[in-house]
């Protein structure tokens, strides 16, 4: 079943937010929003939930913890024991302070790849994954705001295209999508 897509172009970020703070008080459903930087506030306007980024990262900086604990345990007192300074080498626990750079370290490493992998992931922006961007200047200068028509039946076609007009947009394109 093919759904009809309506893209308004914007040359302005505040531009584009004041048009959706309008659509949005009139009951417009907006969809997506593309543009070449985040912009800060559209979130709640066009009724995007919070990310569980941050618990992905708690996640992936308590495997970081895990794996360079267990890690250094195993290397430096199981493995391969070395006195480096006279600090002894039969326990981890007598050599803690000397592992808490690492730890953090490698906690923080662990994390931050976690996080850009699973963005990533999530937004199907690997190398290799197709593009969703329905115009390529929005990862320049532009900025689109598409508005599925399935997704707002109670108003119609001329109704919603009206409404774009009085936003200050600069181009309006609709598409039919499967």
């Amino acid at each position: 079943m093919s759904d009809k897509v309506i893209y308004a172009m914007y040359d302005d970020d505040e531009v584009l937010k004041d048009g959706a703070k309008k659509l949005v008080s009139k009951g417009v459903k907006i969809a997506e929003v593309f543009s070449p930087f985040p912009i800060h506030g559209i979130d709640p306007i066009i009724g995007i939930k919070n990310t569980r980024l941050g618990i992905m990262a708690f996640i992936y900086g308590l495997t970081g913890l895990l794996l360079a604990t267990v890690g250094m345990r195993f290397f430096m007192v199981t493995d391969w024991p070395m006195n480096i300074g006279g600090k002894p080498n039969f326990s981890y626990l007598d050599n803690i302070l000397a592992f808490i750079p690492i730890t953090f370290e490698f906690t923080v490493l662990c994390a931050a790849h976690g996080m850009a992998i699973t963005y990533m992931l999530r937004n199907k922006t690997l190398p290799g994954m197709p593009a969703q961007n329905p115009d390529p200047r929005t990862t320049d200068d532009k900025f689109v705001m598409e508005i599925r028509l399935s997704e707002n039946a109670n108003f119609s076609e001329s109704d919603l295209q009206t409404w774009l007009k009085e936003t200050g947009i600069i181009e309006l394109d609709q598409k039919e999508i499967n």
